[in-house]
C-alpha cells in the first residue's frame, strides 16, 4: 500500500522559510504570489492491505518522528 504523508506548519506559526521563498518569486517575476508556506512530503510504502491499520502505523510514525506536533499538523492519504 502506498501513502503520503504532509506535513504543514500550524497557522499562526511563523515560518520563514515560506517568507523566503515568497520574496525570491516576487523578484524572478512570478506574478500574484500573494503568500506562501513551506511543508514537507513523504512516500511512505506499506506492506498489507488494511487501511486502518496503515493509517494507524503512520498517524504514530507522524507522532514520534515525521511531525513535531507542538508546530505542525500532518495529513495521511492512502
Amino acid at each position: 500500500m502506498k501513502a503520503r504523508v504532509v506535513v504543514t506548519l500550524k497557522n499562526g506559526v511563523l515560518d520563514p522559510q515560506g517568507k523566503a521563498i515568497e520574496g525570491a518569486l516576487k523578484s524572478l517575476g512570478v506574478e500574484g504570489v500573494e503568500s506562501v508556506r513551506q511543508g514537507k512530503v513523504f512516500d511512505v510504502e506499506l506492506a498489507g492491505a488494511d487501511a486502518d491499520a496503515a493509517r494507524a502505523q503512520l498517524s504514530a510514525a507522524c507522532e514520534k518522528l515525521l511531525a513535531n506536533t507542538v508546530i505542525e499538523n500532518y495529513k495521511i492519504d492512502l
